[in-house]
């Protein structure tokens, strides 16, 4: 079938795995100004901002003669588990007719989930999807594995030098057959990303910020506002809350992702119930990063979403109690470029200045 997906990180990675499948796979656009408005006019103005993105993104794909789109699901009481609905509604209005397959946790249904896996996997044996699968999960493991150490050399070199490298490592993991060649792929890469570990500093003159919030905004930088850029230009190292490798351990994957699990246990203290969407996960890592040693917090909240709605109520608390500092950013279609630089800017150098007083 002629499919395609939302943009969301590492983009390559999700047509690899229906190409492997063999799909007629349409690379979806990545989010610019065009697509954003496009999202935001025929999206309900109540939507969160992912929402709107997404809308902006599937009304392109619509020029490229799409049939089929796939998406994930949503948790509990978060809206995301409406997306495929409501979208659906907003294409057929628009005069287009094309099928939506929501990709949801075998966690929440495990017969619904074979049913979906069953579609997606045209004629290929269920022994070549259990291969393509176990291939997709290692080399997203792999780029996560070169991710992190991007965004940590980032903080100390040029950032140019270090996204070629990372830009270089994507096209190469792009054009694998097999499991064989991912291993040599990352280790090219990482060799590569090893001649700048002497620009490191020792480890008490390094700074730490970890990256929480809404899954989309924390993982697709064109809507973020490159926040992981702008925090390595001011010397700070970054780790995300979320990475693919992660989603698919929690989502795909039975029986796994028990240290995820105490991330969220972690999270009760401030927010006692699930209440949809990563909330309850975010709070925990927050408190996973002070207990890392990791000197501040960015929170990334998607205007309009409710989960990120009662993490940010109950920050003060944290940073208070763990004595940590936090910034949210919330995000939308009016974020400034310039507007965001600032704040981080200032936010980290806040930082500076409390470590040095406290040096003193």
């Amino acid at each position: 079938m002629r499919l395609s997906f939302p943009y969301m990180g590492p983009t390559i990675v999700y047509k690899k795995l229906f190409e492997l499948l063999g799909h007629d796979v349409v690379l979806p656009p990545r989010p610019n100004k065009e697509i954003i408005d496009l999202g935001v006019k025929y999206s309900p103005e109540f939507a969160c901002f992912p929402f709107k993105v997404i809308t902006g993104i599937y009304l392109k794909l619509m020029e490229e003669n799409v049939e089929t789109l796939v998406t994930s699901g949503g948790h509990g009481p978060c809206r995301a588990g409406y997306y495929g609905e409501v979208h659906k509604k907003i294409l057929k209005d628009l005069g287009y007719e094309v099928e939506i397959i929501v990709i949801d946790s075998p966690h929440d249904d495990y017969k619904y989930f074979y049913d979906v896996i069953k579609k997606l996997k045209g004629d290929s044996s269920w022994l070549k999807v259990a291969q393509v699968i176990k291939t997709i999960y290692e080399m997203t493991k792999a780029m996560d594995e070169i991710e992190k150490k991007v965004e940590t050399l980032r903080a100390y070199n040029d950032n140019g030098i270090i996204n070629q490298i990372w830009m270089e490592a994507q096209t190469d993991f792009y054009q694998i057959k097999s499991i064989n060649e991912i291993k040599r792929i990352k280790n090219k890469y990482l060799n590569k990303l090893l001649q700048y570990k002497e620009s490191i500093p020792e480890v008490d003159q390094r700074y730490k910020i970890g990256i929480i919030g809404e899954i989309y905004v924390v993982l697709e930088q064109s809507i973020n506002n490159q926040i992981e850029e702008k925090v390595n230009y001011f010397g700070f190292e970054v780790e995300r809350s979320q990475y693919l490798a992660d989603w698919i351990r929690e989502n795909a994957f039975p029986f796994t992702g028990r240290d995820l699990e105490e991330i969220k246990v972690k999270g009760e203290e401030f927010i006692e119930i699930e209440i949809g969407g990563h909330a309850q996960a975010n709070i925990g890592h927050a408190i996973d990063f002070k207990e890392k040693g990791f000197d501040g917090i960015i929170h990334l909240k998607p205007f309009g979403c409710l989960p990120e709605l009662v993490s940010q109520s109950v920050m003060d608390d944290l940073s208070e109690k763990y004595e940590i500092p936090v910034l949210t950013i919330s995000i939308d279609e009016q974020t400034a470029d310039a507007n965001v630089l600032t704040r981080v800017e200032a936010f980290l150098d806040m930082i500076k200045e409390k470590d040095l007083r406290e040096v003193m």
